[in-house]
């Protein structure tokens, strides 16, 4: 007869030594709900368990399946007549209204520690990454799980580079959509590059499909943020660049024209500090897609949808309109009061899950100031730092500066409008929703919450209205 251990390991197959006290339901993408099924039927077989529902709720680990098998041990393994089971007590639920506090998987990506106002990506701090890297190598150890050496790097940079090019239909949907609102046309486009790809590797499954997948995406969202402002400003698209850094291309093909160094340094920064950002709604969202197999692609789309909200990605672009409303600093303390008298909360400051500044303002802030200098116009770094010290004292009850505050800003002082803050977000931002979605794939388990019903039920269905 087989061993327990051997029986979990021959069904799901996996290695008998990964059989161990940690290994539960849906913590491995073989144990799912049908795998769990298998299992249950299987120990039947084998040892003759009566496998009921309950048991089949209290048998969702290893640890669990070995207690029940040294509690029956030893004793009759025929089945016996089961006397009449009480009704059960209905159990509380205990609502998690926005998932507050709800673990739900386990990641090697992103740290943040809210209390201290930490930020690390794969264990490297926020600060060193943003004041010594370039973009590429933060995104190479986003997606590839390590920071490149210099072969590593030159073969990334030279994979981007190649791919940074539109298919001709997708840009015949840039032209198309010029009059869309630019985080719409992004997701639009990025939605089609899935269609119009000539290699659709969103067919393939595998792990390395949707890495080659993510990594096209990385490149091409920046070239489809460019086309489409040049489209509505009168331009025609322009081509990727050959040479220069992820930052430079971008803005090449952004602005039009070679980017002075200042500027470029901004946008490598930004690329860097908005990179990721662990369990947030857009990434959540990306995970969920990939949860149900939708591929990259897929992914990645769901992500700037839920992104472009006015409490996520959005509140960049809400920000600046709070500059442009204050208009001068000395106006800062009365719009401020105005505000709370009317409960109103004031952009750009706290966040969900740091309790003290938010560990990427120093950086925007860096840059606002030094492009500040160049454009010798302070007004508005002048206006969001006296909004900033009138704030100061809800500072030590977490409602503190967040990165929204001066990002926005920094694009207007390159003379990009407002509504491209999202999508210049965004750019940066995919790395880290391929990295998260990669996690996801690599040991998949269907995302299923639950709602608790509150409505009626058994209503009488009425008659037909003649």
């Amino acid at each position: 007869m087989s061993t327990l251990d051997e029986v979990i390991a021959r069904v799901l197959n996996i290695p008998v030594e990964d059989v161990d006290d940690e290994l539960g339901y849906q913590s491995v993408r073989q144990w799912d709900s049908l795998g769990h099924v298998t299992l249950m039927v299987a120990l039947e077989n084998e040892f003759g368990w009566d496998v009921t529902d309950e048991t089949m709720l209290e048998l969702r680990s290893v640890a669990a399946l070995r207690r029940h098998a040294a509690a029956v041990s030893g004793s009759a393994q025929t089945p016996q007549p089961r006397p009449p089971q009480p009704e059960p007590a209905p159990v509380p639920v205990t609502v998690h209204r926005g998932l507050e506090g709800i673990v739900f998987d386990r990641s090697a990506v992103t740290y943040i520690g809210g209390a201290e106002g930490v930020l690390e990506y794969r264990g490297y701090s926020i600060h060193d990454l943003a004041a010594r890297s370039r973009f590429e190598e933060v995104a190479h150890l986003l997606i590839h799980g390590r920071l490149p050496d210099h072969e590593n790097l030159r073969a990334f940079e030279k994979e981007l580079a190649s791919q940074r090019r539109l298919p001709d239909r997708v840009l015949e949907l840039v032209y198309a959509l010029r009059d869309a609102k630019p985080v719409d046309a992004l997701r639009t486009c990025v939605s089609a590059l899935g269609a119009f790809e000539s290699e659709p590797s969103d067919q393939d499954e595998s792990f390395e499909a949707a890495r080659n997948t993510g990594t096209r995406l990385l490149a091409q969202v920046p070239t489809l943020i460019a086309a489409h402002h040049a489209v509505r400003s009168g331009r025609d698209a322009v081509e990727p660049p050959e040479g220069g850094s992820h930052a430079e291309a971008f803005l090449t093909m952004l602005l039009g024209e070679s980017p002075s160094p200042a500027t470029v340094e901004f946008i490598n920064r930004s690329l860097i500090v908005h990179a990721d950002h662990s369990a947030n709604a857009s990434a959540f969202s990306a995970r969920i897609a990939v949860s149900c197999r939708a591929g990259m692609t897929a992914a990645i789309t769901s992500a700037i949808a839920a992104f472009s909200g006015s409490v996520h990605g959005g509140a960049a672009e809400r920000v600046l309109d709070q500059i442009d409303a204050v208009g001068r600093p000395e106006h800062a303390a009365e719009h401020v009061r105005r505000l709370r008298a009317l409960n109103q909360p004031v952009m750009g400051f706290g966040h969900r899950v740091y309790r003290t500044e938010d560990p990427r303002v120093r950086h925007l802030r860096a840059s606002v100031e030094e492009l500040s200098r160049e454009h010798e116009d302070f007004l508005g770094l002048r206006v969001a730092d006296a909004i900033s010290a009138e704030m100061s004292h809800y500072t030590r009850l977490g409602v503190a500066p967040n990165v929204d505050l001066y990002a926005g800003l920094a694009y207007r002082l390159i003379g990009l409008p407002k509504d491209l803050a999202v999508p210049m977000f965004v750019a940066g931002r995919t790395a880290g929703w391929v990295a998260q979605a990669l996690e996801q794939h690599e040991n998949n388990v269907l995302i299923r919450p639950l709602l608790e019903y509150t409505g009626p039920h058994g209503l009488p269905y009425p008659k037909a209205v003649s």
